[in-house]
């Protein structure tokens, strides 16, 4: 629950990476059928946590897409129901854009026109903001997203799932001596990570790696290729546009060597969420929802899902 768009009143986050871990990667089905065990117990605690009755609620924001469609689905009919039996507005959120809107979440409010760094396990986007509800893609991926490498990589080492903290953990306190390749795809804001992971894995088959130590220095490298890349294409995308500041955001943004990076290297100032708003959460979908509400944008209870929906 979130008050005026900045404001947290309660977060709960019913995580199933312990179930999906068992696998090696999400199931749709698994992870659908959660959604609707674990729904309305999650709303019934943040409103016990925001110490707040339906009365204190002026809208119910929802993701609708992207995503799993089975997952989607459960969540937007039980903000259906909600809305319809509280008699609330109805809100539809472009999960891409919430993820954006964590950064209204921190104590530094973001400064128009921006530039937006969208990473997580599916997309690796790099999005101008020139104002609420204005976004316009500038670059993507071609291939792999930035945490479908991450996983890749870890599955190829042998590290486990999730593999972006995988990757991150094992490369801590690592040289990244081994000289992986970056596709800078020059002329373009896009990303390609596919080239990346195709050479770890024959990097890999190509060597003995029984020595953990190795391992550990793989994943280095690799990490700091992938973080080389998104750093540097996003900053001088800012540079040339002549953006006020850099909003990184998405799972991949609580990578600390990206924080870093940015951190140390980018000219132009960057403000990035804590790591816990970066993974999914229910406050960004309800920060956006209440600029969304503002907007006067409401939508009807006959909303559906778009599981590839996109954004710009």
């Amino acid at each position: 629950m979130v008050g005026d768009g900045a404001d947290i009143l309660s977060d709960v986050v019913s995580s199933q990476v312990d179930i999906h871990s068992r696998y090696g990667g999400i199931v749709p089905e698994v992870a659908s059928r959660q959604h609707l065990i674990t729904a309305l117990p999650v709303l019934e605690s943040a409103m016990s946590e925001a110490k707040a009755s339906w009365q204190d609620i002026d809208a119910i924001a929802v993701t609708i897409g992207p995503g799993l469609a089975g997952s989607l689905l459960v969540g937007v009919n039980v903000a259906k129901a909600v809305a319809l039996a509280h008699g609330l507005p109805l809100i539809g959120v472009n999960h891409l854009e919430g993820h954006i809107y964590a950064n209204w979440l921190s104590q530094d409010k973001p400064i128009f026109p921006c530039l937006c760094l969208i990473v997580s396990g599916g997309h690796s986007d790099l999005v101008l903001m020139r104002g609420h509800g204005e976004f316009e893609k500038l670059g993507r991926t071609r291939d792999d997203a930035a945490g479908e490498a991450f996983d890749k990589a870890a599955r190829i080492l042998g590290l486990g799932y999730p593999g972006g903290p995988a990757i991150e953990q094992a490369a801590r306190g690592r040289e990244a001596s081994f000289p992986l390749p970056r596709a800078w795809l020059k002329g373009s804001h896009d990303f390609s990570f596919s080239g990346l992971k195709t050479a770890l894995l024959h990097l890999v088959r190509d060597n003995d790696f029984s020595d953990s130590s190795k391992i550990a220095e793989a994943a280095a490298s690799f990490q700091q290729a992938v973080v080389e890349v998104l750093v540097t294409k996003t900053i001088q995308a800012a540079q040339k546009l002549k953006v006020e500041q850099i909003l990184l955001s998405g799972g991949v943004a609580a990578n600390k060597a990206l924080r870093e990076d940015f951190i140390c290297n980018s000219p132009v100032p960057v403000l990035i969420p804590p790591p816990s708003l970066c993974t999914d959460n229910a406050a960004m979908i309800a920060a956006c929802g209440y600029h969304h509400y503002r907007l006067g944008k409401i939508d009807g209870y006959d909303i559906d899902v778009i599981p590839s929906l996109s954004i710009g």
